[in-house]
């Protein structure tokens, strides 16, 4: 009986991929809808936590991609929100809010490229991979997140509701006006102002509508052409 390590390893690889969907997309609801918010109530040992849940994407995403760059990226990421966890809690210096802000941008761009391959590769549709297409639109949110956030920093006053201090609380904020620019809820105690940020939430609103309906028949289409069973 002669041993392949590799085949083995691409063989557990193949059989975890769709799993491991559905397993980041519990994490980054649990970073969006549960963390952020006790973070911006002040519960700030939340943030070390916060870390804990990206290295178990960051885990699961080594096995659904070989690629060392993505790797490399989310590894950068990684850094930089533990940079900033001890920077606040030592050394209250400016641009905090700056680098998180650019690493959760990378964290969302480089895990959509991951799970964006893994959903919508050739095979069968399984439940596991309409659970990774939810993760790719959540991920839509964050990235756009972090945009309102880099124009907000560069511009005073252009959202108004929104206080763009090294605060705590602004993540839970942005995500807030991000899901509502992407589902169309409309806003209230938010506003865009800026040009720009206006301009971004047009681009975000639109890919809120087109995003299920191409979902969909993205999904069909690869369904139909997969194996018969």
């Amino acid at each position: 009986m002669t041993l392949d390590p590799i085949g083995g390893l691409r063989n557990f690889r193949e059989e975890r991929i769709d799993w491991l969907l559905t397993v980041q997309t519990g994490v980054l609801i649990l970073l969006i809808f549960v963390i952020a918010p006790l973070q911006a109530i002040g519960i700030s040992a939340f943030h070390a936590f916060a870390i804990g849940l990206l290295l178990a994407i960051i885990g699961s995403m080594v096995i659904i991609s070989n690629r060392p760059i993505a790797l490399v990226l989310m590894s950068i990421a990684l850094v930089a929100n533990i940079a900033v966890f001890f920077l606040r809690l030592y050394y209250p210096v400016p641009f905090h809010f700056h680098i998180l802000a650019a690493a959760w941008l990378i964290i969302a761009v480089t895990l959509g490229v991951v799970v964006t391959q893994a959903v919508f590769r050739q095979g069968h549709v399984t439940y596991h991979r309409v659970i990774g297409a939810i993760l790719l639109y959540l991920l839509i949110a964050v990235a756009f997140a972090t945009l309102f956030a880099f124009v907000g920093l560069s511009n005073e006053g252009a959202i108004k509701g929104i206080a763009f201090d090294d605060d705590r609380s602004i993540a839970s904020e942005l995500f807030y006006m991000s899901f509502v620019t992407l589902t169309s809820t409309g806003y209230g105690d938010i506003v865009p102002v800026h040009p720009f940020a206006r301009s971004l939430c047009n681009i975000e609103s639109v890919i809120g509508q087109l995003y299920p309906a191409t979902l969909l028949a993205r999904l069909v289409t690869l369904e139909l052409r997969g194996p018969s069973r």
